[in-house]
């Protein structure tokens, strides 16, 4: 089995990758819903730092630490770290935010190794592409620079125009966009539940990129 079919059948037995009628954000009806959030204890979480470290590695992607945004970057970036070291025997820095400055004790917004150098932010989903943003511009005031995003789950759907939030940050900051699964693993995990794929092809056919 194949990293991100591994991964589809962690999530789906986890119940973070659930199937059914969910209104988005975005107010969009999508059949599927993704929540990382129930990735919630340490098998899991090994399991899930495993995947994202070889999809990381597999990528080719040169980068010389991780940053998890708050709050759901921050335990990824911890457990691809670990088993990262454990993988490949490399010590990775980590670096998180907090979402409010801290003006007491250590103080200021980030906690964790120094941010420098080439940056790889880690992410569960990207929908609007704000919380990757938001890093961008605050690992821009050190001695750093972001050289790519890596998620778990790339939905590949439009975003306010034709491109995705994906394709949108590698357009606009020529970021390298990496993800464990996507769509089109997703409707190759799905091959044997006709009806289930049947509604995220129609989904895909109505706001795919």
């Amino acid at each position: 089995m194949s990293v991100a079919q591994d991964f589809l059948a962690l999530a789906i037995h986890k119940n973070v990758l659930n199937f059914g009628e969910f209104t988005l954000k975005s107010g969009r009806v999508s059949p599927y819903f993704f929540n990382a959030g129930l990735f919630d204890d340490g098998h899991s979480l090994l399991k899930l730092g495993h995947h994202y470290a070889q999809t990381i590695r597999h990528s080719g992607i040169e980068f010389d630490m991780l940053y998890g945004p708050a709050y759901k970057g921050i335990p990824l970036a911890t457990t691809i770290a670990v088993a990262w070291y454990e993988l490949y025997q490399e010590n990775l820095p980590v670096a998180f935010n907090r979402k409010e400055r801290k003006d007491h004790g250590e103080g200021g917004q980030l906690i964790g190794a120094p941010v420098r150098g080439r940056v790889l932010i880690v992410d569960d989903v990207v929908s609007a592409g704000t919380s990757v943003r938001e890093s961008i511009e605050l690992i821009s005031q050190h001695d750093a620079s972001v050289v790519g995003i890596a998620v778990a789950l790339d939905r590949q759907e439009k975003g306010a125009g034709e491109l995705s939030a994906m394709q949108e940050l590698q357009q606009q900051y020529g970021l390298q966009t990496i993800s464990i699964a996507n769509l089109s693993s997703l409707f190759e995990y799905l091959k044997d539940d006709q009806e289930t794929l049947k509604k995220v092809q129609s989904y895909r056919d109505q706001y795919g990129v």
